[in-house]
């Protein structure tokens, strides 16, 4: 009697899982257009010149193009540190590095607190972030030195990529 109710509950699950199947194979899904498609409206800057700290990313010439504003960032946990990323890079929290999930690896972006309008250049060299909501992972240099709140994990930026 045990088998045959066995039986008969692994035959509604196959079931189900098949008509789910079929179920998601016929939804046609889209894609946030905020993450995928750049807006028609690109504000261009022209770079101004920037006393560099000995440790910043040195930034060749060129025009910052706004990529997203109202962005949410966040900065990555020293676990991290010394391990190697998506580039093959090791990363190192006290350098100005980012994770994003779209942009090529070496890219420059400039990343800019919209509360205070701290902004600092980071460089992307991995991949993330992995949590909803999230645009950008900053290293932990790069983030304390934008914040004003040394505490928070999380602030609204505004990124803008270099182009040449």
């Amino acid at each position: 009697m045990k088998k045959i109710i066995t039986l008969l509950f692994l035959l509604a699950n196959i079931g189900i899982v098949s008509s789910q199947s079929t179920i998601i194979n016929s939804k046609k899904f889209s894609i946030n257009k905020d993450t995928v498609k750049k807006t028609a409206k690109t504000a261009e800057k022209v770079v101004e010149p920037v006393a560099i700290a000995p440790d910043t990313v040195i930034v060749e010439t060129g025009k910052f193009v706004l990529f997203k504003k109202d962005a949410h960032a966040s900065y990555y946990h020293d676990k991290f540190n010394g391990k190697k990323t998506a580039s093959g890079k090791r990363f190192d929290n006290n350098k100005l590095s980012a994770a994003h999930r779209k942009f090529p690896f070496g890219t420059k972006l400039r990343i800019t607190n919209e509360a205070n309008g701290k902004f600092v250049i980071v460089e992307v060299i991995d991949r993330g972030p992995f949590a909803r909501g999230r645009e950008i992972d900053l290293s932990k240099k790069a983030f304390m030195d934008i914040t004003s709140n040394k505490r928070g994990g999380a602030v609204i930026v505004k990124i803008e990529e270099l182009r040449k």
